[in-house]
């Protein structure tokens, strides 16, 4: 599928320590940034693998990105990269309607339109990846404001008119949405009636249109012409399985307690919904309301109910972390990652509450966790910089300097990871894995720093021969 774990492999990494939506952009509300959560990652993985595989793409090539923006938005990349904004995840009312904006992405890779778009506005395009290439680098880096700011002034996320597609790719890969939910047995309803509820948005001038009708021009026409082609599928009437739909619903829930105000979260959600998607909601809300017995009392009532399930112990002991309660933190912590063995984020959360006590016991298991975390996802630049951090709590400095070149080297910062990963050799004994792949970081870091210096040189002139006399060109 939109293999998160591959994804994050091959470059983004959040800064939040703990799994959770914790708002990586600190006190920046306004501009973008990047969201990593293993339960609404292992959600939209269920959702967006059939429909990868129905469209005949290899779904571990597939990146998946979740923005942080209110704004309903959605668009795809070069190298086959879907960006969907949390906004779109909560205003799309049924599992079916989120699958068919993602079937419809997936149609746009599958068309290969990114590529002919790209060739008619080929500056523009290689501005905006360059800039938000910066921001995302910025954030693996642990500096989350920063490329915050890098990723909202270069507004790559929300100036998608640069790469506005044509009405005729547009209808294109509704054709190729409908195919996709008709081969997984779906209904092609669910993006019908997206498009519905916004059809006023097609009369808005194009400033007041939501950015993914901006860059996805809706028409009549086009939605005439998908519903005649759904009303050909035998599973057009095929409805979301609860399951589907209890899984959206605490996505949904989980983003609201995350990103919304709490006040907000409770008039959505009151005291009176006794649901679980409102108490999950509502726990997490009464935690960023400081409101801790009473965040830990709904996320206690969620464990009664289930016992088994691994997120909401991951909840329990992010807030108990969170307030200051580091040593509480590490025993649910610790039962989430027995219920979920292989979740990265999980290790690193139980790694850092181990770390609290600076215990050098538990702060070699924190270090273990972290190890076994970077070696499944090699580029995750949190997991590097705590494990930097564990190191140094140890006193094993010449490890704790690998490991901070190998945090930089991620992010593509090849001077710092040359200039750390130099350090850590000097202290390293040679016959240690560490030493060699310190030497694999300097011999690759210098590589890339001199195409960078030759980049800004700009190309050299070339001699060549006219009527055997030797000119400059």
């Amino acid at each position: 599928m939109s293999n998160f774990k591959n994804m994050w492999r091959k470059s983004l990494k959040t800064t939040a320590a703990a799994c959770i939506i914790a708002a990586i952009c600190a006190a920046q509300a306004s501009a973008q940034s990047l969201l990593r959560d293993t339960e609404i990652e292992e959600t939209l993985q269920e959702f967006t693998t059939p429909i990868l595989q129905a469209a005949e793409l290899t779904p571990s090539s597939v990146d998946l990105y979740l923005v942080n923006d209110p704004s309903l938005n959605a668009f795809v990349t070069r190298g086959q990269n879907i960006f969907l904004h949390s906004g779109l995840i909560l205003e799309a009312n049924t599992p079916n309607q989120l699958k068919g904006v993602i079937a419809h992405e997936a149609g746009h890779i599958v068309g290969a339109h990114i590529v002919r778009r790209d060739e008619g506005n080929r500056s523009a395009y290689g501005a905006l990846l360059i800039a938000a290439g910066v921001g995302i680098a910025a954030i693996l880096a642990g500096e989350a404001e920063a490329g915050a700011l890098v990723l909202g002034g270069s507004q790559q996320f929300a100036q998608v008119e640069a790469l506005a597609y044509s009405r005729v790719n547009e209808s294109a890969a509704d054709q190729y949405a409908a195919q996709f939910m008709e081969r997984t047995n779906q209904s092609g309803l669910g993006l019908i009636a997206f498009f519905e509820k916004f059809r006023a948005q097609e009369i808005l001038s194009n400033a007041r249109r939501f950015p993914y009708f901006r860059g996805h021009p809706l028409s009549s026409r086009r939605i005439d012409a998908l519903r005649e082609r759904v009303a050909e599928s035998p599973y057009t009437d095929v409805l979301d399985s609860n399951a589907d739909q209890h899984r959206h619903e605490m996505m949904q829930a989980k983003l609201r307690g995350f990103l919304n105000a709490p006040q907000e979260v409770y008039t959505l959600y009151p005291l009176s919904d006794q649901s679980k998607p409102a108490r999950y909601a509502r726990s997490v809300a009464n935690f960023r309301a400081a409101d801790l017995k009473n965040a830990i009392k709904e996320v206690d009532s969620l464990i009664e109910d289930e016992p088994e399930n691994p997120y909401f112990y991951e909840l329990k002991a992010q807030i108990l972390y969170e307030s200051g309660k580091g040593i509480e933190s590490i025993a649910p912590g610790r039962r989430a990652l027995d219920l979920k063995p292989d979740a990265p984020l999980l290790k690193t959360a139980l790694a850092r509450s181990l770390m609290h006590t600076e215990d050098r016991a538990d702060t070699d298991a924190a270090i273990e966790l972290i190890k076994s975390a970077v070696q499944t996802e090699e580029n995750y630049g949190y997991g590097w910089f705590l494990l930097a951090q564990a190191y140094g709590q140890n006193g094993q400095n010449a490890l704790a300097k690998y490991a901070t070149a190998e945090r930089f080297y991620t992010i593509g910062d090849y001077q710092s990871a040359q200039s750390f990963a130099q350090r850590a050799q000097k202290d390293l004994p040679r016959n240690e894995p560490e030493w060699r792949r310190a030497s694999d970081i300097i011999v690759i870091s210098n590589s890339q720093l001199s195409k960078k210096r030759n980049r800004r040189r700009g190309p050299k002139p070339f001699n060549f021969t006219v009527s055997g006399s030797s000119q400059t060109q």
